[in-house]
């Protein structure tokens, strides 16, 4: 099956492929012909319970695959640099000098 890039997209490749009707798929499924038509036209969005028993009914099974996340890195960069920039106008205050208390030598 291809790539999918939505619920209305991944129906309808199950009903290409399953060579299923939207009627008998409903049936199969479980729901009203109209909830399956409105899924299909994209106008209303099933949930993954309903997703999932809609490509079950249809013989296949419906797997969750993590997102690839793609980060721009010139964006990222011209961020990176706002964001630093921006740091060095922020108000700082001048600290003196740090005094430590004496190390204590252990016994030998």
């Amino acid at each position: 099956m291809e790539p999918a890039r939505s619920a209305a997209d991944l129906i309808q490749s199950t009903l290409r492929f399953s060579g299923l009707s939207q009627a008998e798929l409903a049936r199969r499924s479980g729901m009203p012909r109209s909830v399956l038509n409105a899924y299909v036209r994209n106008t209303r969005e099933p949930g993954a319970d309903a997703l999932a028993r809609i490509i079950g009914a249809a013989g296949r099974e419906l797997r969750a695959a993590p997102a690839v996340r793609t980060v721009d890195v010139d964006r990222a960069g011209r961020l990176l640099v706002q964001v630093l920039e921006l740091a060095e106008h922020l108000p700082t205050r001048r600290r003196g000098r740090l005094a430590f208390p004496p190390l204590r030598r252990a016994a030998a």
